[in-house]
């Protein structure tokens, strides 16, 4: 399970349970007249839910190296080439690390669910990484092939503007 678990109870909620992540914690909701032997019957049965989505979306290591190696070809000519790529969870205030000396790269484990195209930008940037040690003009240039580049650099700056944010609201119920 990922963090902790919050359970929401609307009187406007009739017959409905949902549940989704909010960075480590996972919010359910609920029906307000739901008894405490059924909410917890039914938060068991939406983290498992959960958890099946999330392991249907989420490449392993060995998946994440062949993607590692596809984004190397198609994008830096099969030049930047890691001995290794694989998912960490101690990585919390970076999205991806690379340490060129061992040619290995680390993505956080909060890219898990979000986008393709955003995990593999911070893929490629690392990628990157391996023939261009700082984020100067040269390896700046290597990832202007990479046609969602903006886009999933505007994604990752929304995900960390809405983590700083004091009072985020609240989803909407049904």
């Amino acid at each position: 399970m990922k963090g902790s678990v919050e359970v929401r109870r609307s009187a406007r909620r009739r017959r409905t349970v949902s549940a989704y992540r909010d960075g480590d914690r996972t919010i359910v909701l609920l029906p307000a007249r739901m008894s405490a032997a059924e909410e917890q019957r039914w938060v068991t049965v939406m983290l498992e839910k959960l958890a099946a989505q999330e392991s249907r979306r989420m490449p392993g290591d060995d998946e994440l190296a062949a993607r590692a190696e596809r984004l190397s070809e198609q994008y830096l000519h099969a030049r930047a080439v890691p001995d290794t790529v694989r998912w960490v969870t101690n990585q919390n205030s970076r999205w991806g690390s690379c340490t060129p000396a061992e040619s290995s790269i680390r993505l956080s484990h909060r890219l898990q669910g979000m986008p393709e195209y955003v995990i593999d930008y911070v893929l490629l940037h690392e990628l990157a990484h391996l023939l261009v040690p700082g984020h100067g003009p040269q390896f700046w240039k290597l990832l202007e092939s990479y046609p969602r580049t903006e886009r999933a650099r505007g994604f990752l700056e929304g995900v960390v503007a809405a983590d700083r944010l004091p009072n985020a609201p609240a989803p909407r119920e049904d």
